[in-house]
């Protein structure tokens, strides 16, 4: 993948040579084919709202009393993981196998754009989309579940930035090795359950046995997760932190490397 351009343009350059208003062209012609997708908005707009209402019927709240935790601890992380795995990781697997079946990223990249701002600029509507929704989601929570505001609103805005990035290169990965637009759905299935069942998204991991929770701390979203009941709670501790910051972090650097080195920007034959 091409380095990006940092340095300015030169006096007098159009304002769509710079690499912000390349990003911000693309974001906008992106956002305009994503609004027609009403299959691609239903599941970014509809189903990270649903999906949190359904699993609040299915909780036990005597085995989290038992576990330190309530209903709005666990529910209010859950949430804002639903709204990264379905706003951002599924829509984009879609999108990216859609546009490169459609050659669209082939085009993109016979003109100014770098190949990290092509990535970077079709994902930019999701990742505004799941901003939102966990801003919205917050304030419905904190409203609805009486959880009150976040003892360390750092380490809550930490882990949901590290979930965007995380879902970005995810989803850039998984529809690399889909072979068309139709199979990439399929082969982002096992990576959704796997996530929402093993990072405490529906279970807390307080709750696993112990080994069982040791493996699952070591899931691409389980950080996220970490950070986000630990800003609200207060309660994580210095090496909590690191472990689920170098977590996700770790799984950013190796689907990066993966992505740089498998992703294909013309139809699979």
């Amino acid at each position: 993948m091409s380095a990006a351009t940092t340095s300015p343009a030169p006096a007098g350059q159009p304002e769509r040579t710079r690499p912000l208003g390349r990003l911000a062209a693309l974001a906008r012609a992106e956002l305009a084919l994503l609004v027609r997708s009403k299959g691609v908005m239903f599941a970014a707009l509809v189903v990270p709202f649903a999906l949190p209402l359904s699993v609040a019927q299915t909780v036990d709240e005597e085995t989290l009393k038992n576990a330190g935790l309530t209903l709005g601890l666990v529910l209010l992380p859950g949430a804002i993981g639903f709204s990264l795995l379905f706003a951002v990781y599924s829509s984009l697997v879609a999108i990216y196998a859609t546009r490169r079946e459609e050659l669209v990223l082939k085009r993109l990249r016979t003109g100014e754009l770098r190949d990290n701002e092509i990535l970077a600029g079709t994902a930019l509507p999701s990742v505004v989309i799941g901003l939102v929704q966990s801003a919205v989601l917050v304030a419905a929570c904190t409203v609805l579940l009486d959880i009150g505001a976040p003892e360390a609103p750092h380490l809550a805005l930490l882990g949901i930035l590290l979930g965007l990035v995380l879902m970005v290169v995810l989803a850039a990965l998984t529809s690399a090795v889909s072979r068309t637009a139709e199979s990439a759905q399929v082969m982002a299935m096992p990576m959704l359950l796997v996530l929402m069942l093993g990072s405490g998204m529906v279970v807390p991991l307080e709750v696993f046995p112990d080994s069982l929770a040791s493996f699952c701390e070591r899931l691409p979203l389980t950080g996220t997760m970490t950070l986000l009941r630990g800003g609200w709670t207060g309660e994580l501790s210095g090496g909590d932190v690191l472990t689920a910051a170098v977590t996700s972090l770790a799984w950013i650097a190796l689907s990066l490397f993966a992505v740089r080195r498998w992703f294909r920007w013309e139809p699979r034959r």
